[in-house]
């Protein structure tokens, strides 16, 4: 039997009211959602260790989450999983007109926006009706940095940008300062509002230095568990397993020790 239709009978079998699994039976759209976030984040995991075996098998789990909720959409007779690959197998035909049709771009921003325009048209198509904005479309359950990042290029299409780093640079600057003010002040909810914009602006900053922010804050993540866990270490061979019970001071000290150690190995390269 092909893969993909065993799979298709084994979630239909799940689903089978009356000799399906209860737990699936039990399962909505909603329900679902926290797992399928859960699979996508398992299969970026796996890619960042670079562990293809486990690579495959995330991959599946994220494949039957599309299964699932394509089977939830045909039982509500909305649509089936054949309806869900046939459109998007259209969408990238119609999304590359220079592969699969004959335009020509000049370069990758001319792609880029091609691309832009493409997902706009697409957007005015399902909703002719009623005013458009530049911000339709941006999901709400993104990760607050990367929709962030998405929010800002939206805005910069129409001009809404600093023109160079320097202009975010300095809001970074002023947010930090209205920071300041508003913690000496005790509002936390004032304190709060300004800390967002202080990371907003700072996702400026990074979009118009050319990075990307949710990237460059998993590299300082992974940074900080690095070298917390080198730190751990160090003190463990000195007969300090307990850090709970060490002064901030003692910490601090293995810290910068762990610190000299990357740059030592680093220059001895």
């Amino acid at each position: 039997m092909d893969p993909l239709r065993r799979l298709l009978d084994i979630m239909a079998r799940l689903r089978d009211p009356q000799h399906g699994c209860p737990w699936d039976l039990r399962q909505t759209y909603a329900t679902i959602v926290p797992y399928t976030l859960e699979e996508a984040y398992e299969v970026a995991d796996a890619i960042e260790r670079g562990d293809i075996d486990e690579l495959r098998t995330e991959l599946g789990d994220l494949l039957f989450q599309v299964v699932f909720y394509s089977r939830l959409a045909e039982e509500d007779g909305h649509f089936t999983f054949d309806d869900v690959v046939r459109a998007i197998g259209d969408k990238m035909q119609r999304r590359h007109p220079h592969v699969f049709a004959d335009a020509r771009f000049d370069d990758e921003q001319d792609l880029r926006e091609a691309w832009e325009q493409a997902k706009a048209d697409e957007r005015a198509a399902r909703e002719p009706a009623g005013p458009t904005s530049q911000m339709d479309g941006i999901a709400r359950t993104l990760p607050a940095l990367i929709r962030a990042e998405k929010l800002q290029k939206r805005a910069a299409r129409v001009g809404f940008d600093w023109p160079d780093v320097r202009g975010a640079f300095d809001k970074s600057r002023e947010e930090f300062d209205e920071i300041e003010a508003e913690w000496r002040g005790g509002d936390r909810a004032r304190l709060q509002d300004e800390l967002g914009d202080l990371l907003f602006a700072m996702v400026n900053v990074v979009r118009l230095l050319g990075l990307d922010a949710e990237q460059t804050l998993s590299l300082a993540n992974r940074k900080f568990e690095r070298r917390f866990r080198a730190v751990e270490d160090l003190l463990g061979e000195q007969g300090e397993h307990d850090l709970a019970a060490l002064s901030l001071q003692r910490l601090d000290e293995a810290w910068e020790a762990v610190k000299r150690r990357e740059r030592d190995n680093e220059q001895g390269t």
